[in-house]
């Protein structure tokens, strides 16, 4: 268990509507509370100190956002393990999820009302699994204003939800993968496979224009990261259960 001290990835399943913090700051204090400081031997400069708990700091980091809406792997890093944060976020990701065809939100998924409802008697199967072709490879992706990219040293979200409107740029991205998995008028589910960087959320909306409709996300889990899959990964719940097994 000293290992989670001195640097450990750890994978969690983000429950729903937990923020990706929330989840950070659960995985600290439980490594806080039940191991000990006094066993943490500290190495410095060669000679083997023990860490007084006045004195214990613990790293703990995740490795990408995960929006409360959404569900799925999480990699949270501690220790040491925080200095390969970066590594992690850059990997490939695989998402699963449901667009809603027909009606939009201002942040593109749930957490706002719909605003607005479209035609969708037009759209056929075969012009929705055309469409997701359409946004495989490198494409130019407008975040949504409802994120939290900085314009001008400002969270966006922020920006939004004061009532104003913020100009945000374009975004280079990759879709390897964009496969439709089910249809089901006015829902369709998905499985996506792309860079860093890249919101569904967005692809939501792109994929509502491009069918000449609205769109928004219901529903997001992410499957994987790099080589890391959500089936290893824990609960919050057996997390915690795993130290008071001990």
């Amino acid at each position: 268990m000293s290992d989670y001290l001195t640097g450990k990835a750890i994978l969690i399943n983000k429950p729903l509507h937990w923020s990706s913090f929330n989840a950070v700051y659960k995985v600290k204090f439980t490594i806080k509370k039940y191991l000990s400081p006094e066993t943490f031997v500290n190495h410095v400069e060669g000679v083997p100190t023990v860490v007084k708990q006045e004195k214990f700091k613990l790293k703990v980091g995740h490795a990408g956002t995960l929006d409360p809406l959404a569900t799925g792997l999480l990699i949270i890093c501690t220790g040491k393990e925080t200095k390969n944060i970066d590594q992690y976020q850059a990997a490939e990701k695989e998402y699963t999820g449901t667009f809603v065809l027909g009606a939009t939100t201002p942040c593109f998924d749930l957490e706002k009302e719909i605003d607005q409802y479209y035609p969708t008697d037009h759209i056929t199967p075969e012009m929705i699994h055309a469409a997701a072709q359409k946004f495989t490879g490198t494409l130019e992706q407008v975040p949504p204003i409802f994120s939290a990219i900085r314009i001008n040293g400002r969270r966006a979200y922020k920006i939004a939800r004061s009532g104003k409107t913020a100009e945000i740029k374009a975004k280079t991205i990759s879709i390897t993968e964009f496969e439709i998995t089910r249809i089901a008028m006015p829902e369709v589910d998905f499985r996506i496979v792309c860079s860093k960087g890249t919101y569904i959320r967005s692809l939501a909306r792109d994929l509502g224009e491009e069918l000449n409709s609205g769109a928004h996300l219901s529903a997001l889990c992410r499957t994987r990261i790099g080589a890391f899959k959500l089936e290893d990964a824990m609960t919050i719940e057996g997390f915690v259960n795993s130290f008071e097994v001990q």
